[in-house]
């Protein structure tokens, strides 16, 4: 059994928290904060299920004032685990890092770091190999995450070597003030790090993007247009084949009433998700089209939740619990309950 600590329950770590709870071959043996925060306060309600330890800095008078337990040191938790989640502000995780080394722990970073704070940039599909016993992982961001699945998704079925992306990014998360109130759209200079992102961890495909910021909270739109490998024209029918075997990409149709980013999040609700989180992405069956010999496509990336199911891959790679992409994926998966949708 590994056992697994999280360092910052906030929007990412609270979501990494429950996802690890849910490995039947993980442990989860705690998190770590620095504050009595909304996320801690309900926690604290709902009757403590995480252990919590204090990161250096945490005033303990506040959080027995707010009646709420905890364990012990972040030291105490790094000398409990195998592996650390970081989901620290970012430049924080930099700087845990160092107690990971001095601790001989390995440690997975979240897309807020610098690529320079792990050994291997990690996706769970399209290069979990290399990440095979690293020490260290970083996962790549939320909208860079749901964009190579889909992009490897085709590479894998018929080969893609060229991608061109546009991202309708999302202001802020739900219930961020810090951004302030907008009401106005704002570009960014192309070529947006995604698609640069994407090269990283996939070096045979050329990518380029561009990005646009919306006054909008339910998560990123990106529409992508891709390019068969040496040619071969990859066809509306081939594309929504291979997307529907895909247990991460979830495919809708506006006819359904998946008009748009809150249809999802709206869904995801009356699942009865926690959160009204996805795990998966959303691809529009209706946005699947042939341009001469590219096909286009739109996905829906749920921001808060969508990095999960690979950092839980990440851990599996770290610690060699599988050898391979599809054993390993399938396991998280399958603890998850990805897929059952179709079923």
């Amino acid at each position: 059994m590994v056992k697994v600590g999280v360092a910052g329950y906030g929007v990412i770590g609270q979501r990494l928290a429950d996802g690890v709870a849910l490995q039947k071959d993980m442990e989860l043996v705690g998190i770590a904060d620095l504050a009595p925060t909304l996320s801690i306060r309900a926690l604290r309600e709902k009757g403590m299920p995480y252990d919590l330890y204090l990161v250096e800095g945490a005033d303990k008078a506040q959080f027995d004032a707010a009646g709420i337990p905890y364990k012990g040191s972040f030291h105490d938790l790094i000398g409990k685990v195998d592996v650390m989640l970081d989901s620290s502000p970012g430049g924080v995780g930099a700087k845990n890092k160092e107690l990971y080394e001095k601790a001989g722990v390995k440690a997975i970073f979240q897309g807020g770091e610098k690529n320079s704070v792990a050994d291997v940039f990690f996706h769970g599909y399209a290069n979990y190999e290399k990440g095979l016993g690293a020490n260290y992982l970083k996962l790549t961001s939320c909208n860079t995450t749901g964009l190579i699945r889909s992009v490897d998704c085709l590479d894998r079925a018929y080969g893609v070597d060229r991608v061109a992306i546009t991202i309708i990014r999302r202001a802020a998360d739900p219930g961020d003030y810090h951004r302030g109130l907008t009401n106005a759209l704002q570009m960014d200079k192309a070529p947006s790090h995604q698609a640069l992102d994407l090269m990283t961890i996939m070096p045979h495909v050329e990518a380029t993007g561009i990005l646009v910021h919306t006054p909008v909270t339910h998560g990123h739109i990106i529409t992508v247009v891709a390019h068969g490998k040496n040619g071969k024209k990859i066809t509306r029918d081939m594309a929504l084949e291979a997307f529907k075997t895909h247990d991460r990409i979830r495919v809708v149709r506006l006819a359904d009433g998946f008009l748009g980013n809150a249809s999802f999040f709206r869904y995801a609700r009356d699942l009865g998700n926690p959160r009204g989180d996805m795990y998966e992405i959303g691809l529009w069956e209706d946005s699947i089209v042939e341009s001469g010999d590219n096909i286009m496509y739109a996905i829906n990336i749920p921001q808060e939740s969508v990095t999960i199911p690979e950092t839980m891959d990440g851990i599996r790679a770290a610690m060699k619990m599988q050898s391979d992409s599809r054993s390993a994926t399938g396991e998280t998966n399958k603890y998850l309950g990805l897929g059952k949708w179709k079923k």
